[in-house]
């Protein structure tokens, strides 16, 4: 089967220099540098629906994009290994469990059980080398502690817990 191209972004959005929303808002993600071009992606803890969960940010095509790290078939985590999330060409986002495949612009389904679904995209913004996420009705930081740094899914950082679904 053919993929298409991934879908070329539509004016601002996720990742724009021009923030949708007040600076005010947003909550520092990490730095500009920690997201190199189709690279691994930078994990951080944050709370949906009051729960404690995974999201990524990583860079595609110059942008800043931003997902739960929640397949749209099975709520379960995506990444092949910590922060390992497009295929091997590094062009497609791939659940490691069921193959789903989603386009990383804008986390349409492509191929596999997903269909017709979409990844849950998280706001950012990205301004003088650092960058901020949104926070939204669903998806909050997650609880302070003592270590309020996010944490970055990768090389060195631990690797996050795959546990399957409970029945």
């Amino acid at each position: 089967m053919t993929m298409p191209e991934p879908a070329t972004p539509p004016g601002p959005a996720t990742g724009t220099k021009v923030p949708q929303r007040p600076l005010a808002e947003s909550l520092p993600l990490c730095q500009s540098s920690a997201l190199a071009e189709r690279g691994l992606a930078f994990g951080f803890d944050v709370r949906l629906w009051g729960q404690p969960a995974r999201a990524f940010a990583l860079r595609f095509d110059g942008r800043v994009v931003a997902y739960m790290n929640r397949c749209a078939h099975v709520p379960v985590e995506m990444d092949w290994q910590a922060g390992e999330f497009l295929d091997h060409e590094r062009r497609w986002i791939v659940c490691s469990i069921h193959g789903a495949t989603y386009d990383p612009v804008h986390g349409h389904c492509l191929a596999g059980p997903c269909a017709q679904r979409r990844l849950m995209a998280i706001e950012t913004f990205e301004c003088a080398g650092q960058v901020y996420w949104y926070p939204s009705r669903d998806i909050q930081p997650a609880a302070a502690s003592a270590d309020t740094a996010q944490t970055p899914t990768g090389p060195t950082a631990p690797a996050s817990k795959h546990e399957p679904p409970t029945t």
